[in-house]
């Protein structure tokens, strides 16, 4: 705009006509059209005009922006700024420190928090509310917005005080009914916590996530537990990892004994978490028509196209107009309950995409993703569309996945993963690195059950995610250091100096690279700030698997403030730790076929299914850390592990017999009318004959084989994976063999091409 100004004032200014500047808020911006030369009708000879006529400009008054989404923003959320709105400033600071130190609120503040968010609720066109609460529904059979739960309650009581006989009701909102819930506990999985005859559970508000409007109803993200404080929710554990890391992240900076503001100042330890969610965008049509998608959230059958991503086409590329219509309404929503919502893009497969926010507070952030599910799944319908979440919808092609970037930090600034700008930032950088590094060896088989379930054993170690190996990847300038510490040297050598990127050419300039290169392949690889667990599957809740890497970070801090605490100088116990958890320490390809060997050889366990996972989580060393962090008691680890086979199990069960009615009412009577097409010409029919038959005769075993699946949940998840999946496989292979023979209208259901494709257009 400057250079504008001074070559309009350079500019001659010819007899009869004036130069009309833009306006200072038009400016120039790539899109927009350029200010112009406007031209003046041309005076007669002999009329004056002065020259400061002339050159004075023409302005317009600024045009307020139009309203969109940015100027939406946050508009239905309940954030400090409303809450200092509406409850006052004193009623704020009494509720941070409640949040912080797990204080019970007093009475007086209860009703001043309920009145302004039943006030904030009424002024936002919110009719009723809801406590939203987060059950132990795993992955793989959970679609979409199925991962929370929650029953919309009316913004109405009875008028206790009228001494009517049909008492008249009004609006209103007690306070309890914002702190607490009660709802059937049995109805949910529970592992066993909860019966029919013994069903009361319990909900209350997370205060640590903010209370959001969506469609009217204002949600409350709550915690779930039975009648005697039992956790059967995916929340709480989450939440009591949180104070874990907090209690071991203060308990290790002491120890250190720095010095420094940030350290002095500290008082809380936050973890937090930005996930990246992958998933297909499909018509409607088409998936109702398939009853495999119906019924697990994947393909059973299926070739595919002769193009499918081969040759990277689809990766960023532009999104198709209808998907980038939806995307941008969910994106809209998204923002609009406070979630800021900043990337959406291709993914790699077509059909695939990905969208991720900015992170936040681990507790928070993890109820957006769960939010965004749900938003996904119901403007999807508006526009005939399905949003699929499975982590391996369509076999060949890429699955999803939700990487979770985390990290660990405290209130006063210090980030335990980023090199920092002294040297207390950086010495809480190594010991950091050292804590995550001991419980990722130490607790291996946890962090590997944290994303155990039935879709993501499709995905896990198929070339597009890492292997079911359990490794850090922190950089190659890292891993170096580690080995220097080990050896002897200063924890503060390492030089976190970041590349020049240089392209070689005049109009590009070389930039900064980061500090490591990017590992892909990894399950945890370093990113400047954080670490990205790779690993999460995309039909999960990312809660559980944050909730697993609090606790074992949170049991590496400890374990390296009980040597400081000894009297172990910082240095050497780093050092220690590094040398003990070394192994884990991985900084190759992650894909590649020598590093499960190798993996072996260094002692890491490779569990590459999710009956193997549970198994190993059911040991004892997962569940003493678990209750030495205060995440789970015993009777919670037996039920969550009964959980989890209970979801495995359901799941194999519904693709079996979704596999074996397909064939029966589908494919048999399309071989049929098939093979009578060559029925004057059997020359003709080539491999048709003998492989329908085929398929029939497989499907038959396959049928008999679920029959005798045994009673024990472990010993029928082993069975299930080890027995029938294989047998799964087999027919699979059989039907989409009979794919590439049948005449294309015969086929009895969309195929892969019409699915990833069709919508395209």
């Amino acid at each position: 705009m400057q250079m504008l100004s001074q070559t309009a004032r350079a500019l001659p200014t010819m007899p009869g006509y004036s130069y009309v500047a833009p306006s200072a808020t038009q400016g120039f911006s790539y899109g927009a059209p350029a200010p112009t030369v406007t031209a003046v009708q041309p005076q007669q000879y002999g009329q004056s005009r002065s020259m400061a006529t002339i050159a004075q400009p023409v302005t317009q008054a600024p045009k307020p922006p139009a309203a969109d989404s940015l100027t939406q923003h946050s508009t239905k959320v309940f954030n400090e700024a409303q809450m200092t709105k509406y409850c006052g400033a004193r009623v704020v600071q009494v509720f941070r420190e409640a949040t912080a130190t797990g204080a019970e609120l007093d009475e007086a503040t209860k009703s001043a928090v309920a009145k302004g968010v039943y006030k904030w609720a009424r002024e936002n066109g919110a009719i009723s509310f809801a406590h939203w609460f987060f059950p132990c529904r795993m992955g793989s059979g959970a679609v979409g917005g199925s991962l929370g739960a929650f029953k919309a309650d009316t913004f109405i009581d009875l008028v206790w005080s009228s001494d009517a006989t049909i008492k008249p009701f009004e609006a209103t909102f007690p306070p309890e009914r914002l702190f607490c819930g009660e709802t059937d506990g049995s109805s949910f999985p529970n592992g066993g916590l909860r019966a029919t005859h013994t069903a009361a559970a319990f909900t209350m508000w997370d205060r640590s996530s903010p209370i959001f409007i969506l469609d009217n109803i204002m949600r409350i993200p709550c915690c779930f537990v039975t009648h005697y404080g039992k956790c059967i929710d995916l929340k709480t554990p989450l939440l009591r990892s949180s104070d874990a890391v907090s209690r071991e992240g203060i308990r290790l900076l002491r120890a250190m004994g720095l010095q420094g503001p940030k350290a002095r100042a500290a008082k809380i330890v936050h973890s937090y978490v930005g996930w990246e969610q992958e998933f297909f965008v499909i018509p409607a049509e088409l998936y109702k028509k398939r009853p495999d998608l119906l019924n697990t959230g994947r393909t059973l059958f299926g070739q595919l196209p002769k193009r499918n991503q081969q040759m990277d086409l689809n990766y960023f590329g532009p999104i198709p107009a209808k998907v980038d219509g939806f995307l941008k309404i969910v994106e809209a929503k998204m923002l609009e309950i406070g979630v800021p919502m900043a990337v959406r893009h291709n993914e790699v497969a077509p059909g695939q995409h990905e969208m991720s926010p900015i992170f936040c507070v681990a507790s928070a952030s993890c109820d957006n993703n769960v939010i965004f599910m749900e938003i996904c799944t119901s403007e999807a319908q508006k526009l005939g569309l399905v949003v699929l979440f499975h982590e391996k919808p369509f076999a060949g092609i890429n699955g999803n996945g939700k990487h979770n970037n985390w990290s660990v930090g405290t209130d006063s600034g210090i980030n335990w993963f980023y090199p920092g700008k002294n040297d207390d930032e950086r010495l809480c950088f190594v010991t950091g690195i050292a804590a995550l590094a001991w419980g990722l060896k130490e607790y291996n088989e946890l962090v590997r059950v944290s994303v155990a379930h039935a879709g993501n054993d499709h995905r896990l170690g198929a070339q597009e995610a890492p292997p079911a190996i359990i490794s850090l990847y922190p950089g190659t300038g890292f891993e170096a250091h580690v080995d220097n510490i080990i050896r002897g040297a200063s924890l503060l050598d390492y030089q976190a100096n970041k590349q020049k990127a240089d392209p070689g050419c005049c109009a590009a300039e070389p930039i900064d690279t980061n500090v490591e290169d990017r590992n892909r392949t990894a399950p945890f690889p370093f990113c400047g700030n954080r670490f990205e667990f790779r690993a999460v599957g995309s039909s999960q809740n990312c809660a559980f698997p944050t909730a697993v890497c609090n606790t074992v970070w949170a049991a590496g801090a400890a374990h390296i403030s009980q040597y400081l605490e000894s009297g172990m100088p910082l240095r050497d116990a780093v050092a220690t730790t590094f040398h003990e958890c070394r192994q884990v320490i991985f900084t190759g390809n992650g894909y590649s076929a020598e590093w499960p060997i190798e993996a072996a050889q260094r002692g890491l366990p490779n569990l590459n299914t999710t009956p193997l996972a549970i198994q190993a989580f059911q040991g004892d060393k997962c569940k003493q850390v678990l209750i030495a962090m205060g995440v789970f008691d015993p009777d919670e680890c037996e039920a969550f592990a009964e959980s989890m086979y209970e979801n495995y199990n359901s799941t194999l069960h519904v693709e079996v017999e979704t596999m074996l009615s397909m064939i029966s009412t589908a494919f048999a009577p399309a071989f049929a009318k098939d093979l009578a097409t060559y029925k004057d010409a059997p020359q003709l029919a080539g491999e048709r004959s003998s492989l329908y038959p085929q398929v029939l005769a497989e499907a038959a075993k396959l049928e008999q084989l679920i029959k005798s699946v045994p009673q024990d949940m472990a010993a029928e998840a082993s069975f299930l994976c080890e027995v029938v999946k294989p047998k799964m496989v087999e027919l699979r292979k059989l039907v989409d063999d009979a794919e590439g023979l049948m005449e294309s209208s015969l086929y009895p259901f969309p195929t892969y091409e019409q699915i990833l494709y069709s919508h395209h257009f």
